[in-house]
């Protein structure tokens, strides 16, 4: 019997496995170094990017988001729609579009690193809570400034 073409393929599975390997940690590495020029840029440590937990509460402090987020981060299939949306309230933090967001999830080793590393600027929290001081904020009226019921109480004239 001859085993060298059997041992010749489970040699090249084994490099082929271990360039693969490799490659994934290639990839890890850039996205969390344009993490870490994300938090840094936002004036955040850039070392809580590589801390599991903790980089998703400096992530939505970022972004000006509750800590109660931590929780929907967590359920499995919700965690889904809330990272999108994380990912375009940091991509709205630092002036970008929708289609740089979905640039983010398609595409996050391109477009992190890009955001980390390229000429973006942090302008600040994007969401509307932390624009408006909190989710009951004084300019969070859904009916702006011509609320029916934000009216002054009129006194009749006797």
């Amino acid at each position: 019997m001859d085993y060298t073409s059997e041992s010749a393929a489970a040699g090249a599975a084994a490099g082929i496995g271990l360039g693969a390997v490799f490659f994934s940690l290639l990839l890890v590495v850039v996205i969390y170094a344009g993490l870490w020029k994300i938090f840094e840029k936002a004036g955040k440590p850039g070392w809580a990017a590589i801390i599991p937990i903790y980089n998703l509460i400096v992530l939505l402090e970022i972004v000006g988001k509750p800590m109660i987020w931590i929780l929907f981060l967590l359920i499995p299939c919700v965690n889904i729609v809330f990272a999108i949306w994380l990912y375009n309230l940091l991509s709205k933090s630092f002036g970008k579009t929708e289609g740089y967001t979905v640039g983010m999830i398609l595409l996050p080793i391109v477009f992190v690193p890009m955001l980390g590393f390229g000429d973006a600027r942090y302008l600040g929290p994007s969401a509307s809570e932390a624009q408006n001081g909190g989710p009951f904020g004084l300019n969070n009226n859904p009916f702006g400034a011509n609320d029916p019921f934000n009216k002054p109480p009129t006194t009749p004239n006797v």
